[in-house]
């Protein structure tokens, strides 16, 4: 079987499989997980075959047109270079330990199958989009995974959250789509062609005459579908959904599609230094917002979420510096871990019994009751904290080094500001990135909130999954940059000293401060009051549990936690705490600049519908009404009426006959 036949079936596999699953589910109930795993997991392993064939050498090309259309073709091209194989490998991987992951996690789920269906087609969606060649085929997986993401994230429909974020999450990174989709077009009518290839000979040969607007165009829709700023605000509240959902959206799906395109499309940004800089400005403030609000999360999704944002940022900050190898190594190294914690996340929901999310408040007493989470989370955290030899230190490392390059003008990839920028963002960056996985870890595990009830032990298949993650998240990064150079466009992954010293330092100051704020805050929680102890025989921990319980707020619908006293977060961010919990109010600007004004002119086109437009409306037919009903009170059906009616109409009829004759 040829390569190209191999890569078509990726796809395939995948959307027969969700196309089986949305058919049969209800009817055969028993074919529903088998549905659910078996075309993901051969989809995997014909994208590991097409993987090795490709082998990081000769893009593998491949194209038929698709219908005449007497402009610019619609072509069914495949284009799988070491970028496009190594993502797909990921996105299989990731795909198939969520579907496993899931038939635990969702094994008591009503509409389980409608889930597990939606998530195969969502994988087959993504699939399409890294192996297209042709940019408009490209789209179509593009808005598949936005419908798949608005029915996955409100899968908890009958919660307000859910069906709040689920439109939200739409309608945002619809906002983002529109002007991508005319950037399209616009690409495609001044380079002739949807096809990559064609568009990147258009560039090199200098035939794209606004390079600028068409970069800025695509760069909005970027920026909706990766949560880049300012269209980040949906994936946090889409924490409502599932949480195998979050890990797929998270590491290898959707979020990753638009970095990946970028990363297709480089040299076209490059053609516009503005477009390069507006990327690292993007970049430099997605990364520092979203790590000091990661910082004042109390939901663990929430966390993660903010997280997978700033890491986000990262890999458009290596693409603003011209370096799509160090954006998609952090890609790879990103969906392992990321994936890796959410999913472990999961399993601390599922042990707390609730249904998608987790106050880390309330947590107490998990790392004996979750070990396998316990140990897996740990390692996850270290290798998003970048400490080495974990995989997240490789690539992140390799961003660090790229900025420093451009910054220092040792390559010319990109303007000397965007990689200044980048540079300087991403080192406060790592260090607020160590600070939060520091405190998601202490709170989690060595909480002092009150105890949630043991829900017992969790389904094996959670817990293996979380293992079989825990290997990449550990041992990709050191394994990638020694073994796939050559899927890298050549590019020198090995770290180097000045970039290692300077990320891992600031690492490691956060993750030290953050201790030490913690010991600090909980030093202070366990000091009673003046005769407090004597109120409370069983001592300074009943204490404090009392106090806080007793200022509790409830949150996130099912879950009322006690703010933990002990959280160093509030300490290290001070006044700019609550700023940071609501997201440095993004969604309130929002609704003032545009969902008010919006609703306004809504309501002012509503009154002039109903008051001015109907008043016309209702005028036109009044006035044949009250015709008709003079008309109607004429005909009495009396024929002497009739006949005075006619001699009176006579009458009348002579004498203006004779006063004109008079007049005359």
């Amino acid at each position: 079987m040829t390569t190209t036949t191999l890569a078509v079936l990726v796809p395939v596999l995948p959307f027969l499989g969700a196309a089986a699953g949305l058919l049969l589910g209800r009817s055969a109930p028993g074919f529903v997980r088998p549905l659910a795993v078996l075309p993901t997991l051969a989809a995997l392993v014909l994208a590991v075959l097409v993987a090795a064939r490709q082998g990081g050498g000769r893009a593998v090309d491949a194209v038929t047109e698709l219908t005449p259309t007497g402009s610019v073709p619609v072509e069914l091209a495949l284009h799988i270079d070491g970028f496009a194989a190594l993502v797909a490998v990921l996105v299989g991987c990731v795909a198939t330990c969520v579907q496993i992951y899931s038939t635990g996690y969702l094994r008591d789920d009503p509409r389980y199958p409608s889930y597990a269906a939606l998530v195969t087609l969502f994988t087959s969606a993504m699939f399409l989009v890294v192996y297209s060649g042709d940019l408009m085929v490209l789209l179509v997986g593009w808005e598949i995974m936005g419908i798949c993401s608005y029915f996955l994230v409100g899968h908890y429909w009958e919660t307000p959250e859910a069906r709040a974020a689920s439109l939200k999450a739409f309608l945002v990174t619809k906002l983002g789509d529109v002007p991508f989709l005319i950037g399209l077009l616009a690409l495609a009518t001044e380079a002739g062609s949807f096809r990559i290839t064609k568009i990147l000979g258009a560039v090199a040969s200098g035939s794209l005459d606004h390079p600028t607007l068409i970069a800025l165009l695509l760069l909005a829709g970027v920026a909706g579908k990766s949560a880049q700023f300012p269209l980040h605000t949906w994936l946090p509240d889409a924490m409502a959904g599932p949480t195998p959902v979050s890990a797929l959206i998270h590491a290898a799906t959707m979020v990753a599609a638009g970095v990946y395109f970028v990363a297709r499309l480089l040299p076209l940004f490059q053609a516009s230094r503005a477009a390069m800089v507006v990327l690292a400005v993007m970049a430099a403030v997605t990364m520092l917002g979203s790590a000091l609000a990661a910082l004042a999360q109390d939901d663990i999704k929430r966390v993660l979420a903010y997280s997978t944002i700033g890491q986000l940022g990262y890999m458009t900050g290596a693409l603003a510096t011209g370096d799509r190898g160090a954006a998609v190594f952090h890609l790879l190294t990103h969906g392992a871990f990321k994936a890796l914690l959410f999913l472990a996340a999961g399993v601390i929901i599922h042990a707390a019994g609730t249904n998608s999310l987790a106050a880390m408040s309330r947590m107490r007493g998990l790392r004996d009751r979750v070990p396998d989470a316990y140990w897996t989370t740990t390692v996850a955290l270290l290798a998003l904290a970048a400490i080495p030899p974990f995989s997240g230190f490789f690539s992140k490392e390799s961003v660090l080094v790229v900025a420093e390059h451009v910054a220092t003008g040792h390559t010319e990839n990109a303007p000397g500001a965007a990689g200044w920028t980048v540079l300087l963002a991403g080192l406060v960056t790592a260090l607020l990135t160590a600070a939060y996985a520091t405190r998601l870890w202490l709170l989690a595990f060595r909480g002092r909130g009150a105890e949630a009830p043991d829900h017992g032990r969790q389904p094996v298949v959670m817990n293996a999954v979380l293992w079989v993650l825990a290997i990449p998240s550990l041992a990709l990064g050191g394994l990638a940059f020694r073994l796939l150079p050559d899927w890298f466009d050549g590019h020198d992954l090995t770290p180097t000293l000045t970039t290692s010293v300077l990320g891992t330092g600031v690492a490691l100051v956060g993750g030290i401060v953050t201790y030490a704020a913690w010991r600090h805050t909980t030093a202070i929680a366990a000091r009673p009051p003046l005769g407090a102890v004597a109120a409370h025989p069983e001592g300074d921990a009943a204490l404090v549990e009392a106090e806080a319980i007793a200022s509790h707020e409830p949150a996130y619908g099912d879950i009322a936690y006690a703010p933990d006293p002990s959280d160093p977060g509030r300490l290290l961010l001070g006044p700019l705490h609550r700023h940071a919990a609501v997201g440095f109010h993004l969604d309130a600007v929002y609704t003032t600049l545009f969902v008010r004004p919006v609703m306004a002119g809504a309501s002012l086109v509503r009154f002039l519908d109903r008051e001015v437009v109907d008043t016309y409306v209702r005028g036109a037919g009044t006035l044949p009404r009250v015709l008709g009903t003079a008309v109607r009170r004429a005909q009495t059906g009396n024929v002497q009426t009739y006949v005075s009616a006619l001699l009176a109409g006579t009458v009348v009829l002579a004498v203006a006959a004779v006063l004109v004759a008079t007049g005359a």
